[in-house]
């Protein structure tokens, strides 16, 4: 079915972001990121997409990725939702990302982390 190859696509796409070799890397991370994108972290900080565009390195965490859903929001736009663990510091949080379709592909539009137990 087409929405499980979408679901497999945009799940995929998630783990891509997290991965410590993307999260340091400014052009992998570029190749990512819509070009409106903005983020609400997990300290309450807000990210814009310019923020990545310059040294500003993501740490190298190891983390991984439960109970991941997503929800269409229409033909062009998903919503997901998911729990990370992050390995490195031992900390969960919970997670939503918006995913819209450009020409280039699906880009991260927007993300927001809060911390949990």
């Amino acid at each position: 079915p087409i929405l499980k190859e979408l679901e497999q696509e945009i799940y995929e796409l998630e783990c891509s972001h997290i991965h410590p070799d993307v999260r340091v890397s400014r052009e992998k991370l570029g190749d990512v990121l819509d070009d409106e994108f903005y983020e609400i972290g997990s300290s309450g900080r807000i990210w814009r997409r310019a923020d990545y565009d310059g040294d500003h390195a993501l740490t190298p965490d190891e983390m991984e990725i439960s109970d991941f859903l997503l929800h269409p929001l229409g033909e062009e736009a998903v919503l997901t939702t998911y729990q990370i663990w992050n390995k490195t510091s031992g900390k969960k949080s919970l997670r939503s990302s918006v995913w819209k379709k450009r020409a280039s592909g699906w880009k991260l539009f927007f993300h927001q982390g809060t911390l949990s137990e």
